[in-house]
């Protein structure tokens, strides 16, 4: 069972977001997926409520001491991937959720404040020595130049340090579809599957599952072992 932790010091980061599209694209490409929402305003939560479906399982855990337990009765149940959904400005939580995480992904919105918020998050992913990047969200869809002097803050350039962590090659930016969606207990792929957010979320499941090293053989494997 993999374990991918979405982190961010900043409210409004798009932490949520990110966690139902990437467990969805998860589950729609074959594997058992959990989100684990440890936020104690249960945003994920309330989504899977909107969902009303028992095909992605949303677990409460707002408290830290738990999370180790919640974990191994997801793989004692067969889970693939576990995608964990933290809360803003929770150090215990963020940190223990970083300790127990096979990648970390800090979203980030290509702006001013959010990108001084990273320089925190960056530091409490350093002293967990897990693989962690930043993926940005909520930007302009085409803006080469803001996307190119982020990255160089977060990357550091011309012998400017930067912030410890990479930038991941992928992105959400800033669509509608985004947010229609998650009101109505859906994804973007599911509302537009041949849209450009579908695109992007293909592209982000890709990326990630190549980082963590899953695929969908491992539920095959698990449906001929049943056989």
């Amino acid at each position: 069972m993999k374990v991918i932790t979405v982190i961010s010091q900043k409210g409004g980061a798009g932490k949520t977001t990110l966690a139902i599209h990437l467990a969805a694209a998860g589950a729609g490409a074959g594997l058992a997926v959990l989100i684990l929402d440890t936020d104690p305003q249960a945003t994920a939560s309330h989504w899977s409520e909107w969902r009303g479906s028992s095909d992605l399982e949303v677990v409460d855990c707002a408290s830290p001491p738990l999370l180790p337990r919640k974990l191994q009765q997801a793989a004692e149940l067969g889970a693939d991937l576990v995608v964990i959904d933290t809360p803003p400005h929770a150090d215990i939580m963020a940190r223990e959720a970083c300790k127990v995480a096979d990648l970390v992904l800090i979203p980030c919105r290509p702006q001013a404040f959010d990108l001084k918020a990273v320089e925190m998050t960056a530091e409490l992913v350093q002293a967990s020595g897990k693989p962690a990047f930043v993926l940005f969200m909520g930007g302009p869809q085409r803006a080469p130049t803001t996307y190119r002097d982020a990255r160089e803050l977060i990357e550091g350039s011309d012998g400017v340090a930067g912030m410890g962590v990479d930038v991941a090659p992928v992105m959400l930016t800033q669509r509608a579809i985004y947010h229609h969606s998650t009101a109505q207990g859906k994804t973007a792929i599911e509302l537009e599957p041949e849209g450009k957010a579908a695109e992007e979320v293909a592209a982000l499941w890709a990326w990630t599952s190549g980082q963590v090293n899953v695929s969908t053989r491992s539920r095959m494997n698990k449906k001929r072992g049943a056989a």
